[in-house]
């Protein structure tokens, strides 16, 4: 056995290294568990107090389990396939002896001393949790932001937000802090963090991993409210990590009995996919709301690439977003907000989720009221949305069920008209946006929320910046939606833009192949989304 080399490679170099390079490095034993954590923890220190990303840190638990690595791996012990590589855990999974609030006060102290098969699975292969990351309040919506923990700031800007719900998870590791993320998407909340941040996100099938991590009564969406589905997933810094990281959980959920019934499809290898020769849809705009020019030409610039690899892209007509907004907040408010209530207590929701909770909350006959004057105000988005909002009786309720399997099999026979392998599209409306927004953007989500519905895998590739001569080219309405995202798109020269990827239901493989082929493409390219080490730590705090 290769001896341990702890003075191998500088800290700094160590950051920049993904968890399937990582891994390499220890399980050869060039590098030890305890060199690799302290590098990240040394980064995290740097990084962290600016971005407030890690909620909870477990920095001398990390520490510890490094060094039971390190034993184990002198005495001969077979190391695991994240042997040392440090990640990190959004705040919603249970990790034992640490609380689950999803940013409400009223939940401060809900301590879970028991952890999940995914959460077990990763400890297994050996990666190290150094902490539990930041979230929204009620986790509806797309910033990070809550009375207990606080904001999350992205480490592109520090006036803008990482994205949400699982903000705290892309802010770390575009900063370096970690370079592997355990996180979950019920609308976006994987997918549109890592467009924000720069990074790699998949949303598994849904049903694809378990949701038995999650807290009982917690998550009450995911207890019976099974029209749109939770889904966890990986977040990484590249898209290696993410087949990496799903290999390991999807052997997790078919072994173990839980809650929920998850498919016993085998993972199948994206290795094996060939681009050449893939049949590939595109659409940069959805007919709902426009997109930045930036993930305009992210979008076509991909399909080039693309073609440039033997596949055949064309266009393809997008899924209905204004009837996935209908399904996806139909289902959501359709218990009336009890959830949310006893969720919060006597805490007020925070400015980012209040109107869409008031609106859960407010009775049908009103919500109609309101939606005809925002109607008469201009307010169009608005007042749809509020009229997708509401208490549902049993049969209005399996009526949106019944929408969800139409929508769903509608794109399906979309892909087999087009004998289409997959679809490229955006993931979002915008680059990231300002801190106290996305209140305002529910529009500009659309394009990840109908794969919510649809229950597809997708994930999101960051391969460009936003150039300087390309910020907007919005027509502004008196529409809050059309103005607010004028607002965001001014000043955001060089952020990061993200391509969405999808595939049909159990098709990770083809996802995760056409992502690795599109980032490999990208990567040598000037603008391809790189924090500069020396921008990280010096901006002031939002």
């Amino acid at each position: 056995m290769v001896p341990l080399d702890r003075s191998s490679m500088e800290p700094t170099r160590i950051t920049d290294l993904s968890a399937v390079e990582l891994a390499r490095e220890t399980t050869s034993g060039r590098l030890s568990a305890t060199a690799v954590v302290e590098a990240f923890l040394a980064q995290v220190d740097k990084v962290n107090p600016g971005l407030n990303a890690i909620a909870i840190p477990l920095f001398e638990e990390a520490r510890a389990r490094a060094k039971e690595l390190d034993e184990a791996f002198t005495r001969g012990d077979v190391p695991g396939p994240l042997h040392g590589v440090p990640i990190t855990i959004k705040e919603q999974f249970r990790v034992a002896g640490t609380q689950i609030t999803l940013g409400a006060k009223n939940k401060i102290g809900n301590v879970y001393n028991t952890e999940g098969p995914l959460v077990r699975k990763l400890r297994e292969a050996g990666a190290v949790i150094l902490g539990k990351t930041n979230v929204l309040q009620t986790l509806s919506g797309w910033e990070t932001d809550n009375r207990v923990y606080g904001r999350t700031n992205n480490p592109w800007d520090h006036a803008r937000s990482p994205g949400g719900s699982s903000g705290g998870d892309s802010a770390i590791i575009a900063a370096r802090g970690a370079p592997l993320a355990l996180a979950a998407d019920f609308g976006g909340s994987i997918r549109i963090p890592a467009h924000f941040c720069g990074l790699h996100g998949l949303k598994p099938t849904s049903g694809r991993l378990t949701s038995d991590d999650f807290p009982p009564g917690l998550m009450s969406v995911n207890h019976g409210q099974e029209v749109v589905v939770q889904q966890p997933g990986p977040i990484a810094g590249t898209v290696a990590d993410l087949t990496l990281a799903m290999r390991l959980l999807t052997e997790t959920s078919s072994e173990e009995i839980t809650r929920d019934v998850v498919a016993p499809t085998v993972w199948p290898d994206p290795a094996a996919v060939q681009i050449k020769g893939m049949r590939i849809g595109m659409y940069v705009e959805n007919g709902h709301f426009p997109v930045s020019p930036a993930i305009r030409r992210a979008i076509l610039e991909a399909a080039d690439a693309l073609r440039s690899m033997g596949a055949t892209v064309e266009p393809i007509v997008p899924p209905d977003a204004r009837e996935a907004i209908r399904i996806f907040i139909g289902a959501t408010s359709a218990g009336g907000g009890k959830f949310f209530k006893t969720l919060l207590g006597d805490e007020e929701p925070i400015p980012q989720v209040a109107d869409l909770l008031r609106g859960i909350w407010t009775k049908p006959a009103l919500l109609r009221v309101a939606a005809w004057l925002q109607d008469m105000k201009g307010q169009g988005h608005q007042a749809y949305a509020m009229r997708c909002l509401g208490t549902r009786s049993v049969a209005e309720y399996w009526s949106l069920a019944d929408a969800r399997t139409d929508f769903r099999q509608k794109f399906l026979q979309s892909l087999d008209d087009g004998h289409f392998d997959a679809v490229i599209c955006p993931p979002f409306a915008l680059p990231a946006i300002p801190h106290n927004t996305c209140q305002h953007l529910l529009p500009s989500a659309g394009y990840a929320i109908v794969y919510n519905v649809i229950g597809a895998p997708a994930g999101v590739v960051s391969l460009t910046n936003v150039r300087p001569d390309e910020e907007s080219d919005r027509v502004v309405s008196r529409d809050l939606a059309d103005i607010t995202a004028s607002a965001v798109e001014q000043g955001s020269a060089g952020l990061p833009v993200g391509v969405q990827v999808v595939a049909r239901h159990w098709r990770e493989d083809i996802v995760l192949a056409v992502m690795s082929a599109l980032e490999d493409h990208f990567r040598s390219k000037p603008d391809y989304p790189t924090i500069p080490e020396n921008s990280l730590a010096d901006q002031p705090v939002a």
